[in-house]
């Protein structure tokens, strides 16, 4: 009888490590945001200069600020799905998002740099938007100021602290559920932001970002819809 070897069998420090998954996503991430943040100090805009830089209360300024805060949301959430989901599409997903995002984040907090304003708002969030689209929002159950309740929940869509608890400490097929109903009324939340900045920001930089990312999210909440119906489970309300 042939005796069978083990000597090229892999080895529990091999390359599928949890623990190096995860520092390689880190190092990517790292990556993404400097390449972004250079997007964003290289990309040609009307306000270059000090002087024409945009008011700190403007559409542009707050978006930038408040679509960073709403995006590093998506982007842990898409580390613990891409780290801990169980299937492979939705792992896909995850990276695309996070990716994509991170890079974001980056252009936005460039631009932010560029005009010497600072990288997230001190004086709550959304103020930049219309009154009637505060208000709407409001209506929907969300709160337009970061200093009452969770400040998690101050924007549109966004996961609270118990919500995203569940999330990291789900397992099996549970992180895919939980991820996409998550991340579907997270991009659905942020919609009516990214949507009310092509009308009114000023920047041609900013206009373009924002519908990049309206065209994004949409395609990808209609996959996580048709990817929730075929395992059975239901989108969560955005209220």
């Amino acid at each position: 009888m042939t005796e069978t070897t083990t000597d090229n069998a892999p080895t529990p420090d091999s390359a599928g490590k949890p623990s190096q998954r995860v520092a390689l996503v880190a190092l990517a991430l790292i990556a993404v945001l400097a390449i972004g943040f250079a997007l964003g100090f290289l990309v040609k805009s009307p306000f270059r200069d000090g002087d024409n830089s945009p008011a700190a209360d403007s559409v542009d300024v707050g978006f930038a600020q408040d679509m960073t805060v709403h995006h590093e949301q998506a982007i842990e959430m898409a580390a613990v799905a891409l780290t801990n989901a169980s299937d492979q599409a939705v792992k896909s997903l995850a990276f695309d998002i996070l990716t994509s995002q991170q890079n974001q984040v980056g252009q936005m907090q460039g631009w932010l740099a560029l005009w010497d304003r600072a990288p997230i708002s001190t004086d709550g969030y959304m103020g930049w938007m219309s009154e009637d689209d505060a208000h709407g929002h409001a209506a929907n159950g969300m709160s337009m100021d970061a200093g009452s309740g969770d400040p998690t929940r101050a924007m549109p869509g966004m996961a609270n602290s118990t919500e995203l608890a569940a999330l990291r400490q789900a397992t099996g097929s549970d992180v895919d559920v939980l991820f996409l109903q998550l991340m579907l009324r997270h991009h659905e939340g942020g919609l009516a932001m990214m949507e009310y900045a092509t009308t009114h920001a000023q920047s041609p930089a900013v206009i373009n970002l924002a519908k990049s990312m309206v065209e994004t999210q949409s395609g990808e909440s209609t996959l996580m819809k048709q990817m929730l119906a075929a395992k059975g489970a239901q989108p969560l309300p955005l209220g």
